[in-house]
């Protein structure tokens, strides 16, 4: 569990880096002229990237339902102030599938460039990586943005610490 803005910092690094190379791997199967391997790769590629992500922020179904009672709420009412169907959810390809309609324009062009050669691959790679990207980043900084608010609601109900002095 997150317990400091450096630990979240540091949880915020290490999804970036993993979605770096999970975009890598998109744009190598969009380079490959077989029809469909693209887009296969993409929801595969998604539905393990985005419960790891979950996982190393702590939002999980399973790691949600493991929180204290105060921090559960802060962390469900965060979700739903992030609008994301992902986060604390078991993700399903129908997920993924709406995820890839966000970019889906990116999609299209690189389904129709990956069979121009030496160009039009090159092309379709740089567009599924940076769909990718776009799609692996926005999650974290949803996710970032869902623990950031739950420390910041904890902090504030735990209340200024006071000290006492003897007299």
């Amino acid at each position: 569990m997150i317990q400091t803005l450096e630990e979240l910092e540091q949880v915020r690094r290490e999804c970036r880096k993993m979605v770096t190379r999970r975009a890598g791997l998109s744009a190598g199967a969009a380079v490959i002229p077989i029809p469909g391997l693209d887009i296969g790769t993409d929801v595969s590629l998604l539905m393990a990237l985005l419960p790891a992500i979950n996982e190393k922020f702590g939002l999980t179904p399973q790691q949600i339902d493991a929180l204290h009672p105060n921090r559960k709420k802060y962390t469900l009412v965060a979700i739903t102030g992030i609008g994301s169907r992902v986060i604390g959810s078991t993700i399903t390809r129908k997920i993924v599938s709406l995820l890839l309609k966000r970019v889906g324009i990116k999609i299209a062009a690189k389904t129709a460039l990956r069979y121009v050669p030496i160009v039009g691959q090159a092309a379709a790679a740089g567009l599924s990586f940076s769909a990718m990207k776009f799609l692996g980043n926005a999650h974290i900084e949803d996710c970032y943005q869902v623990i950031k608010q739950v420390l910041a609601s904890a902090k504030t109900e735990a209340g200024p610490v006071v000290e006492s002095k003897t007299i």
